[in-house]
């Protein structure tokens, strides 16, 4: 049976000196630049998922590695610590951390590339939220790949010696974050007509900011 506790941030077992850090991240606009400069995490020597010790330790990150951070870092500055997965066909799923002020949804994203990155808290739902990433998010073959967003995850219902202080990769909690409840965007039929990128937009999307 699942751990129905509610844990607080007293519970997540950083040091001073992994606290001070993430408390010193004031605004999500401060959070979204200090994911940004982390490095990307190529994962040479396989796939990973680490948590945000590891992250501050070897920082580097990729996209649910940085949602890690900056749910934690928002959760210090008085926002709940939401996670939303969005699932795409023939690609990696993307993981950004929800901010919300007021009635509006935005996010702060881990990415090297230039389309799945920040978007501010305008958005009156977590659908035109997710649907702000679908013409960005293009799979090797040049299609559009976006298929389903995932209902707000609250890490502050798991414990945090899976995702916070873990030494060892978090995959129980991504597993629990990938078979969470998603809705989808688009139809079938609406998918199979989605146009592929034209040569500009493929350009633009290989610009990356850590080579």
């Amino acid at each position: 049976m699942r751990n129905k506790r509610t844990y607080s941030i007293q519970d997540l077992g950083l040091t001073r000196r992994e606290t001070n850090i993430l408390q010193g991240l004031k605004t999500p606009e401060q959070i979204q630049d200090y994911v940004s400069r982390l490095k990307n995490n190529e994962e040479p020597d396989g796939d990973t998922c680490l948590s945000v010790r590891q992250v501050l330790r070897k920082k580097h990150a990729h996209c649910i590695e940085g949602a890690f951070v900056a749910a934690t870092a928002l959760w210090m500055q008085g926002y709940p610590p939401l996670l939303m997965d969005m699932k795409a066909k023939n690609d990696d799923d993307h993981v950004v951390a929800l901010v919300r002020r007021g009635r509006y949804w935005g996010a702060v994203s881990k990415s090297n590339h230039v389309w799945l990155r920040w978007r501010d808290p305008v958005y009156r739902s977590l659908r035109e939220l997710a649907m702000s990433y679908l013409h960005g998010y293009v799979s090797a073959r040049n299609h559009i790949a976006l298929r389903s967003y995932s209902r707000p995850f609250d890490l502050r219902k798991r414990d945090p010696a899976q995702w916070a202080t873990n030494e060892d990769s978090c995959w129980d909690l991504a597993w629990d974050l990938d078979q969470s409840r998603h809705y989808d965007l688009v139809t079938p039929e609406q998918a199979r007509k989605l146009r592929p990128h034209d040569k500009v937009q493929l350009r633009a999307g290989e610009i990356i900011e850590h080579p």
